[in-house]
């Protein structure tokens, strides 16, 4: 019997993000340097059997192992553009909020189509994978191999990797689902209106941690203040990363409700994390390294 393929799905957070317009058809196109986090969950497939879902782990609460939830879409989107591909039961076990902003259903569909490449012998850079992970949802061509960059159009634009330098953070999260949908409506753009023009220039890696932070005091979420009208708790939450000692930087990642701080060193970053848990132990809180 083959031993199970393991992976981990790794929370996406958007260090900035902007709202270039919305297109003709609806949709908005987007901007942004996307960093990924040590925290995450883990998606196992055992081979040989049919296509199934079990879910398991602290977020599990809630989910659904149906033909909704983005694992299976991602796996049966693969096996029908691939005939004859060998399948499984995927085992998520889910520790990353729901409707977050850190992209956890995303990250679980790319990680369902890296165990079925890796099963299948499909390499990691068959144009395919892009293919179906772009028709599944817009943030999981990103997720497919976790590495920071920019990302453009409605996600299927990526730019080169970036080696970042690492950034020592906390995630935050209060325990409120955010779904995407009202926040753009928030937003209220007209469809054909234009915000903003993309960088004029393709984004150099910044040597230092303390040059990125200063990059990013520079940028902006443009999601967050119609993401505070829809789920003001995101201000307390800010508030609170911003009063926290060492914070360098604060801010939401994607549509909300998760924020993040950024700090000096592991030793800040995770003294910080346990202040805020003893203030707010009702939310989910993590020290992280974000590259």
């Amino acid at each position: 019997m083959a031993l199970p393929l393991t992976t981990r799905a790794r929370a996406k957070v958007n260090l900035d993000l902007r709202v270039l317009g919305r297109r003709a058809d609806g949709y908005h196109e987007l901007e942004s340097l996307v960093a990924f986090a040590g925290v995450g969950d883990t998606l196992s497939l055992d081979p040989g059997v049919p296509l199934s879902l079990t879910l398991a782990g602290p977020r599990a609460e809630g989910l659904s192992a149906d033909d909704g939830n983005l694992v299976l879409r991602a796996a049966r989107a693969l096996a029908a553009a691939r005939p004859g591909l060998h399948v499984g039961r995927f085992h998520l076990v889910k520790r990353l909020p729901v409707a977050s902003g850190i992209g956890g259903g995303s990250a679980d569909a790319a990680a369902a189509l890296r165990l079925l490449a890796r099963l299948n012998g499909i390499a990691p850079a068959d144009p395919l994978l892009r293919e179906i992970a772009a028709g599944v949802g817009a943030d999981v061509p990103v997720c497919l191999d976790s590495r920071a960059r920019l990302m453009a159009g409605i996600g299927e634009k990526l730019g080169p990797v970036l080696r970042l330098p690492p950034l020592f953070a906390v995630l935050a999260n209060p325990g409120v689902g955010v779904e995407t949908v009202p926040v753009f409506r928030a937003l209220g753009l007209k469809a054909g209106e234009t915000l903003a023009d993309a960088r004029a220039t393709e984004l150099v890696a910044p040597a230092s941690a303390a040059e990125l932070t200063g990059y990013l005091a520079s940028t902006t979420n443009d999601l967050a203040a119609p993401a505070q009208r829809v789920a003001p708790v995101i201000d307390e939450v800010l508030e609170r990363l911003v009063a926290l000692p060492g914070c360098r930087l604060a801010r939401m990642s994607g549509s909300g409700a998760t924020c993040y701080a950024l700090f000096d060193d592991c030793t800040a970053s995770a003294a910080a994390a346990k202040a805020l848990q003893r203030e707010r132990p009702d939310w989910w809180i993590k020290p992280t390294l974000l590259g």
